[in-house]
């Protein structure tokens, strides 16, 4: 025999791709049972798993979608709390403007009526000091005239009438050239 030949009939016999026919059998029969075990048992488990990991994430996304949308309305909320309360703070900040204009303006008003209380009670005071010296200034001139002329013409002039009016009708007469020189 050939050695080719030989070869060619020992490579027909024993081909590595294509396995014995028994074994064949075996493993397909092998590979439909797992197969049928796993589609029996495993695939419900996993299509249970998979369909709650489904729900859940639905239902977590619908709850960050309620949430985003529960945040918006506070957020817009607040805005506009916000805005009405810079609004109520600046009203509050021109009333109490005026508050202090008006309060300004009183006090000015009254510091003016205290200020001409004081400077009239003064002027009254002034006058009355001055008529006060007037009159004893006409005593005590009156008298030292009164004195001088008693020992000018030599007797007493004690006569309290008559020297008031000599001493006034002097006074009045110098005073009425005082005036004339101004």
């Amino acid at each position: 025999m050939n050695p080719l030949v030989q070869l060619a009939a020992e490579a027909e016999v024993e081909n590595p791709l294509i396995p014995p026919i028994p074994e064949l059998v075996i493993g397909l029969i092998a590979f439909v049972i797992v197969f049928g075990f796993l589609a029996k048992k495993l695939l419900p488990n996993i299509n249970k798993v998979l369909e709650e990991r489904r729900e859940a994430i639905e239902g977590g996304i619908e709850k960050a979608d309620a949430a985003q949308t529960e945040a918006q309305s506070v957020l817009e909320q607040y805005k506009a709390q916000l805005a009405e309360a810079r609004h109520e703070a600046a009203r509050l900040r021109q009333e109490a403007q005026e508050q202090g204009a008006v309060i300004l303006q009183e006090m000015r008003a009254e510091g003016q009526r205290q200020r001409e209380e004081i400077i009239a009670a003064g002027h009254a005071q002034i006058e009355a000091d001055r008529k006060a010296a007037a009159s004893a200034l006409r005593q005590d001139v009156g008298k030292l005239a009164t004195d001088l002329a008693g020992k000018l013409v030599g007797e007493s002039l004690e006569d309290h009438a008559r020297q008031s009016g000599t001493v006034d009708r002097f006074l009045d007469e110098l005073e009425a050239k005082a005036e004339a020189v101004r």
